[in-house]
């Protein structure tokens, strides 16, 4: 008997710990759960306690309601692991919220009328920014043009008091009012830096663009003007950006988010933030410096999990390209609609293969924005050489960002080396009406966005928006992942190259995991992970084409707080 007694006594003990202490925080009931767990592919109940996932399971798991709990009746609703922004920019989607943004903008007449309803606005000598034009996209044709961009004379006109900087929506060129150009000293002897291209007319004079390295110029005399702000204003305009780009991340299912690029001083704010308790997003950063300013500031890094998995840096970014829309990317041969470039190495590659030391070194990720398809070629080549320096270091996942247009032979090598496909899955639709312009049919067919051909090859996808070169709306980006298709005109890009809807939820919230060295703790709805949770109205697997456009966020859930609840 009392060895009996003693093989139950645990059994006893535990069940007395469940019935008179634990209660989950928050348990989702009568959903319909997408886990992103082989093992667990779907259940109808999900039970919180305290940031983790306790229990997922077909039953209502009412053993865990207690009164404290709090219990959501999905009602049905699909439920699956919150989306991880890729590759995004938080800092710049700040600015964007703030500024002028011309993402919807139609055509030149509207930015020109969007910039002259600012001026009304701001004081004689202050900068007026924005971002987010692009002159393949627009539905009227310009009168006067040089590769399909204006002349500043309309927006100098508008704005004679006002110095204008105005981003690509790519960010690899800028169009510069007259007033900007002065600032910057642009004149007829202005020559076009390494890298960088001043557009100019037939006669010699600059029209307002500015690719690449030739953006310096402009951007070094708005830093200036930048200066004689106040830090304090500077810094609470910044603060203010951020959590608006936050706001907008969570009212679109976005639980953790990808930053390409942040500065020593943005990571340190980051950083302070998550202490804080102020980061309402999980945020991964990239730092992104010269070699010459980083290499001797690694100490500290990577930064891991910092304010509760709420921060982590542990990654490098370079690039070594810019970006097709502004003939920046770097291809094998010539542009098709402007033979006389194969576009711009932006970055020299001394440079990059020092950092990808740099990186090594310390342990921390490289990730590298390579667009065309020999830029891909390049960087893949400066990791395998960086690899074979020693061997005995594995899983490094290592990072191309973009990785847009491929040569067919270098696919395989993204598997060979274990290199991860960032990739932006609007920015196929996006950039679909010039991309067979710029590259010619059978480059665009064969290589242009590949997903499938590199989900074939084994490769792991990590999906996101760019933003704020795109809206970061991941419903969108899903969507021309499935289909390949534009939204306005339903123009369909090589749909052979389409995702699965399985393989576009795991390149939006697994997949993203792996690619940050996450997987661990998110990307999938199990047991003992953070329960970072997004409820839609639609179900993403079974829906229809069209009905993933009608997909409303209705929760989004980090940690087992809801952060966001459609009113």
């Amino acid at each position: 008997m009392r060895n009996a007694f003693l093989l139950l006594l645990p059994f006893l003990l535990l069940h007395t710990a469940c019935n008179t202490s634990e209660t989950a925080d928050m348990v989702i009931t009568n959903a319909n759960v997408y886990t992103v767990n082989p093992n667990q592919s779907t259940a109808k109940t999900i039970a919180i306690k305290n940031d983790r996932i306790l229990q997922i399971s077909d039953t209502p798991l009412t053993e865990w309601i207690g009164d404290s709990t709090k219990v959501i009746d999905a009602k049905g609703a699909f439920v699956m692991p919150g989306f991880i922004e890729g590759h995004a920019h938080l800092s710049n989607m700040g600015k964007a919220a703030l500024n002028i943004n011309f993402l919807r903008s139609k055509n030149w007449n509207e930015i020109v009328q969007q910039v002259a309803d600012k001026t009304k606005e701001v004081k004689a000598g202050e900068w007026i920014e924005g971002r987010g034009w692009h002159q393949e996209k627009w539905d009227k044709a310009l009168d006067k043009q040089v590769h399909g961009y204006p002349f500043h004379d309309e927006l100098s006109a508008i704005s004679p008091d006002n110095p204008a900087i105005l981003f690509h929506a790519s960010g690899h060129s800028l169009f510069a009012n007259e007033k900007a150009m002065e600032a910057a000293g642009i004149s007829l002897e202005t020559p076009n830096p390494a890298g960088g291209e001043i557009i100019r007319d037939i006669n010699g004079n600059a029209i307002g663009v500015f690719e690449e390295r030739a953006m310096n110029s402009i951007i070094e005399a708005y830093n200036e003007y930048l200066e004689s702000v106040p830090e304090s204003a500077k810094l609470d305009k910044w603060y203010k950006g951020i959590n608006l780009a936050q706001e907008e991340c969570l009212s679109k299912g976005i639980t953790s988010f990808q930053d390409a690029g942040a500065t020593f001083e943005h990571i340190d704010r980051y950083n302070n933030m998550a202490k804080e308790g102020q980061l309402r997003i999980r945020l991964w950063a990239m730092i992104r410096h010269s070699f010459e300013e980083m290499k001797s500031k690694m100490t500290g890094f990577p930064i891991m999990n910092v304010g509760n998995y709420h921060f982590t840096v542990n990654a490098i970014k370079s690039e070594v390209d810019g970006a097709l829309g502004a003939f920046g990317a770097w291809l094998l041969r010539p542009y098709n609609d402007k033979p006389e470039t194969e576009g711009q190495n932006t970055t020299p590659i001394s440079e990059v293969k020092n950092i990808a030391q740099l990186a090594f070194d310390n342990e921390l990720q490289f990730c590298v924005h390579a667009i065309g398809d020999r830029a891909n070629r390049v960087t893949l080549n400066i990791y395998e050489e960086q690899f074979e320096r020693d061997t005995s270091k594995k899983d490094l996942r290592w990072r191309v960002e973009h990785a847009q247009h491929l040569n067919p032979k270098d696919i395989p090598r993204f598997k060979d080396l274990e290199v991860i496909a960032s990739m932006q899955g609007i920015h196929c639709t996006s950039d679909a009406p010039f991309v067979e312009q710029r590259l010619g049919h059978e480059r665009a067919k064969t290589g242009a966005y590949p997903w499938r051909s590199l989900l074939d090859a084994g490769v792991i996808i990590a999906n996101g928006t760019d933003a704020p070169v795109e809206d970061v709306n991941p419903i969108e980006s899903f969507y021309a992942s499935v289909t390949r298709k534009r939204v306005d005109s339903g123009f369909e890009f090589f749909p052979e190259q389409s995702m699965t809807r399985q393989e576009a939820i795991h390149s939006y919230t697994l997949g993203n995991a792996f690619a940050a060295f996450e997987e661990k703790q998110k990307g999938s709805l199990e047991v003992g992970k953070l329960a970072d949770i997004v409820v839609l109205s639609k179900d993403l697997i079974h829906c229809t084409d069209e009905e993933i456009l009608e997909t409303e966020i209705l929760y989004t859930i980090v940690g087992g707080k809801v952060e966001y609840q459609k009113k």
